[in-house]
């Protein structure tokens, strides 16, 4: 890098849309979203990329956290009460504020995807859609970190305001 700021600038591809209208009591991860439904409306300009997407069981979303507050390095995450480097969590509140859900695909008609075991905002800004594919995102020689201690939380876990509170 050359120690100047580059700018980057994201499109949006489509709108998520969800039961969830506010952050506190929605699920923190997929996992804890079983059975909600959901669906993605895209965007007319991006329908034909949509093309073959069918044959997939689940697909992950790249989407903007459009609700965050200003980044903090250091975070309680959701799952735990001591503060943990942001990067080593999935909390909103990152430099970057990008989320990442791996949905389970229902249908497409024309622009609109139906998906289950969502867990995001309702009218976030999608920015992609990657199909899954076990072999390329499953992993089994992993280290949990901190996150060792909390396995099995995830599915009942619920968010709360923490990270809607300013500094």
């Amino acid at each position: 890098m050359t120690g100047r700021e580059q700018i980057v600038e994201f499109r949006p591809i489509g709108v998520i849309r969800t039961p969830f209208t506010e952050v506190s009591g929605m699920p923190i991860q997929p996992a804890g979203a079983e059975g909600v439904k959901g669906r993605i409306e895209m965007l007319p300009e991006f329908v034909e990329g949509l093309r073959d997407l069918d044959g997939f069981s689940h697909i992950t979303l790249l989407y903007h956290l459009h609700r965050a507050k200003e980044a903090r390095l250091t975070v309680v995450p959701f799952m735990d009460t001591v503060p943990r480097g942001v990067f080593a969590t999935r909390a909103p509140r990152r430099p970057n504020a990008i989320g990442l859900s791996t949905v389970k695909l229902v249908s497409i008609e024309g622009g609109v995807i139906s998906i289950e075991n969502i867990d995001v905002l309702d009218g976030t800004p999608l920015l992609d859609i990657k199909p899954y594919f076990p072999e390329f995102d499953e992993r089994t020689d992993v280290r949990l970190g901190w996150l060792e201690d909390a396995k099995g939380r995830a599915r009942r876990t619920r968010s709360d305001d923490r990270f809607d509170e300013e500094e």
